[in-house]
């Protein structure tokens, strides 16, 4: 099996798309006005779902956490430290919700948190080299 995408189930719909859209610069791949709205970052599929809609295709009810979530994170990559707190200044301007401000932690990453409108954290960082090297 391949991974072929990332999906997250959704209330607000049309709120996630903005944010997804306009504040991290995720790429919609059809119209935005379906129950199920596939997004593209960097070649890799990211899915919005609506909750209500999945569950009346599964017939059964889920449980979802509201606020802040641990149950993953979303991890976005620049290529300098400096632009870790660009990228944060940017995203919590326009609508993120700040979780935890960037800083260089001991194992030389900068990194900072962010969530999405319905709680979903986002990690912003940077290993300080451009992502082709970032492993090496």
């Amino acid at each position: 099996m391949r991974l072929d995408g990332f999906g997250l189930f959704v209330e607000d719909m049309a709120k996630m798309i903005r944010f997804y859209r306009d504040v991290l610069g995720f790429e919609i791949k059809e119209t935005d006005n379906t129950s199920n709205v596939y997004l593209v970052k960097d070649d890799t599929l990211f899915l919005l779902y609506g909750r209500k809609d999945f569950e009346k295709m599964t017939n059964r009810r889920y449980d979802y956490i509201k606020g802040l979530n641990g149950h993953f994170e979303l991890a976005l990559y620049v290529d300098t430290f400096d632009e870790v707190d660009v990228a944060f200044k940017k995203v919590v301007e326009n609508g993120a919700i700040p979780v935890m401000e960037p800083k260089l932690e001991p194992w030389g990453q900068k990194t900072c948190y962010i969530a999405d409108p319905e709680g979903n954290l986002i990690e912003i960082g940077s290993w300080d080299k451009p992502y082709e090297e970032k492993d090496s």
